[in-house]
């Protein structure tokens, strides 16, 4: 930008000088050559002037005794030649004859072969009239003035050959282009100054920009003059400090929105008007299961839901569709966006698959506590009735059936309410756990002798695998045995009589860990990630008749959960069924209980 912009100024200040020079000099050689022509014609005019009449009478009256009027003619010019300016090298004088056509009689130079050329100026005179016309574009000055002596018409005729006028412009020439040259030599050499007066402050400028589009707004530019230069690199430094803050600003709300983008659980697809996908956010690929990219189009993704024209006209609140994608239940919501020009449509993807599967776990939850409250309910009415219309005919040991009948639904009826009571101050949080230390062998191991005998009638045989050494656990004991007698308990319900249950523990890293084996009934393979959901029962009708509610298993998750521990199936060739429990030693770390 620099040396472009010195080559400017050098070019603006030549061409300046040039063309100053240029039309100061044809106006000065104009003005020479027409002042040396108006000068040649008012000298003339002035000689033959009533204020030189001597000179006029003595051209004009002629002698008694002369016989040559023409050379007494040329002897009176001769005699007058200062008054007619004639030099005899640039300006001669001629006597023509005014009768015979302008035949050149005399002259102070020598007659040219052929006589004088008959001009302008020479034909007016031949008809009596004075010839002082110029012609700026002829090489010459004449003028013609017809005079009368002794009776017969001459002419005196002078020319000029403009010597002296050229001579004069050559002259000048020579000194305008010295001039010129001078001019340009200094004409150069503030061009010079003045750039650089001009360009220093502008290429600090373009410095500064530069490092403004590279991104770099710690540089602040001096001031060093209150002109234009000096106001406009006040108002960069000012612009600088601003567009800093305004970039600062902006690219800090961009990386909230980016952040925001890339990790909301929602998917986000936009297309352009031409319907070709321009972003996507990794939440959307997850959920569709698709990678996308720019070669993608609406119509492919979306366009069984709606026409892009219909999603680009829909309301505000947008057009709602859903999808099902691997067996997860997506609603869609499309709705068009427009910005400064540009515009398209926005497709947000919502997973609802845990609203639909909590919707449908509550409608089966409220379906089978009334299908369990209404069974004990229906037996106790029956029997209670029969008691009523009976009362006084039944035999005693009937009654005490129907009695026993009774309270036994009662009880069925107390432990399924116990237990959704349990439930509900899990999923409340009101059930705090009550936190002590004890070994965890010695659970295992009550655990053990507390089931013996139910196993043994039921022809079980169970085995105890522990290790030498156990460490002591933080824990509420309570709640454990619970979990264990849960576990135990379901081996022995659903192993057919006659089976084998071995019940072993350990310890690995910070955890201490309890299995139950047994070569019973087991879960299918289609079972096995519904088998902790509440009131889930793989066979309906034998857990029933076992006195089973489809709670326990829920139950005893949800205190491995409060103790930060886990209960899993573990995955076997034999059949049957083996589940584990673990806990960690030191105990929850966000507990939700108190020391016992």
């Amino acid at each position: 930008m620099r040396r472009s912009l010195h080559i400017k100024l050098v070019l603006i200040m030549v061409l300046l000088i040039v063309s100053l020079m240029v039309v100061v000099g044809a106006f000065l050689m104009n003005s020479v050559t027409g002042y040396y022509i108006d000068e040649f014609y008012q000298q003339i005019t002035d000689a033959f002037s009533q204020e030189n009449v001597d000179f006029v009478r003595y051209l004009q009256t002629a002698t008694e005794d002369e016989e040559d009027g023409a050379a007494m003619v040329s002897a009176v010019l001769s005699t007058y030649e200062g008054l007619l300016g004639v030099d005899r090298r640039n300006r001669n004088y001629f006597v023509l004859d005014g009768a015979d056509h302008g035949r050149c009689l005399d002259g102070s130079a020598p007659i040219p072969e052929g006589g004088v050329p008959i001009t302008t100026n020479i034909s007016s005179a031949l008809l009596g009239v004075p010839g002082l016309h110029s012609n700026v574009t002829a090489d010459y000055m004449d003028a013609a003035i017809p005079i009368t002596r002794g009776g017969h018409p001459y002419i005196v005729y002078i020319l000029d050959s403009r010597e002296t006028a050229r001579n004069l412009n050559t002259e000048m020439f020579s000194l305008i282009m010295e001039a010129l040259v001078l001019g340009l030599i200094i004409s150069v050499l503030l061009s010079f100054l003045l750039s650089m007066t001009m360009v220093t402050p502008l290429q600090r400028l373009t410095d500064g920009i530069e490092e403004v589009a590279r991104g770099d707004f710690s540089r602040k530019l001096e001031v060093t003059s209150g002109d234009e230069i000096g106001q406009l690199t006040a108002s960069f430094n000012a612009m600088a400090q601003q567009l800093e803050t305004t970039i600062a600003a902006v690219e800090n709300e961009r990386n909230k929105l980016d952040t925001l983008f890339l990790h909301m659980a929602d998917g986000v697809v936009a297309f352009d008007r031409e319907e070709w996908v321009i972003h996507s956010n990794p939440a959307a690929a997850r959920l569709l299961g698709r990678t996308f990219t720019q070669e993608d189009r609406y119509g492919e993704l979306f366009g069984d839901l709606y026409t892009f024209q219909q999603a680009e006209a829909a309301p505000a609140g947008g057009l709602a569709g859903s999808r099902t994608v691997d067996g997860r239940y997506l609603e869609l919501l499309l709705a068009p966006f427009a910005r400064e020009g540009q515009g398209g449509v926005l497709v947000l993807i919502h997973d609802v698959t845990e609203q639909r599967k909590a919707e449908q776990m509550r409608k089966d939850f409220v379906a089978n506590v009334s299908h369990e409250l209404r069974t004990p309910l229906t037996n106790i009415k029956s029997y209670a009735e029969t008691l009523a219309d009976g009362v006084g005919d039944l035999p005693s040991e009937m009654e005490k059936k129907f009695l026993g009948v009774i309270l036994n639904e009662s009880d069925r009826m107390t432990h399924i309410l116990q237990d959704l009571l349990t439930l509900s101050r899990f999923d409340s949080g009101r059930s705090e756990l009550r936190l002590t230390t004890f070994p965890f062998a010695k659970a295992v191991d009550d655990t053990y002798q507390a089931i013996l005998m139910d196993a043994q009638n039921h022809s079980h045989t169970v085995k105890l695998r522990l290790p030498g050494h156990m460490p002591e656990v933080r824990a509420d004991r309570e709640r454990v045995m619970q979990v264990m007698m849960n576990i135990v308990s379901n081996a022995i319900k659903y192993t057919p009589d006659g089976g084998r249950i071995i019940i072993s523990a350990g310890y690995i890293g910070d955890k201490v860990w309890m299995e139950v084996d047994d070569n019973g009934i087991g879960i299918p393979e289609s079972d096995r990630d519904r088998i902790f959901e509440r009131f889930y029962r793989v066979d309906k009708a034998r857990s029933r008749q076992s006195g089973g509610t489809g709670l326990g298993l829920s139950i005893a998750q949800e205190i491995m959960n409060q103790h930060e521990g886990g209960l899993y199936l573990v995955d076997k060739e034999e059949p049957g069924l083996t589940i584990r429990m673990e806990l960690p030693i030191q105990g929850p770390q966000k507990e939700s209980g108190h020391e016992g």
